[in-house]
């Protein structure tokens, strides 16, 4: 799989019975947003990752479009704003874990960063 494939998919609805990923599914996924660590907070993975900005304007503007992303996805991000930096975490809140739509998520925030 390569990151394009990320890129060029959509998040799907999420249900409460969906499945998370599995250790082979995360093997495969996670080389694809090598920038973004797997965490784990009260027994529930997430995929974490801070983005450096020159100033809070621009990191206002960044957190604006992963609400943007968030939004046309149906898939919604904690979202940390500081001076001069964004941090981001990506999970599946229904599922309680990472679900192949986090990693869809993570790749095209990098997508949007990299255009930023």
């Amino acid at each position: 799989m390569k990151v394009d494939s990320l890129l060029d998919s959509n998040c799907e609805a999420c249900r409460a019975d969906a499945p998370k990923v599995t250790k082979d599914e995360l093997k495969e996924l996670k080389p694809l947003v090598p920038s973004w660590e797997i965490i784990e907070v009260n027994r529930l993975k997430k995929l974490i990752c801070s983005f450096a900005f020159s100033n809070y304007e621009e990191c206002v503007n960044f957190a604006n479009k992963i609400a943007d992303l968030a939004e046309k996805e149906d898939h919604h991000p904690e979202i940390l704003i500081e001076w001069g930096k964004v941090t981001v975490t990506w999970w599946s809140h229904k599922i309680k874990g990472l679900h192949k739509n986090d990693f869809i998520a993570a790749a095209k925030t990098d997508q949007i960063f990299s255009g930023s």
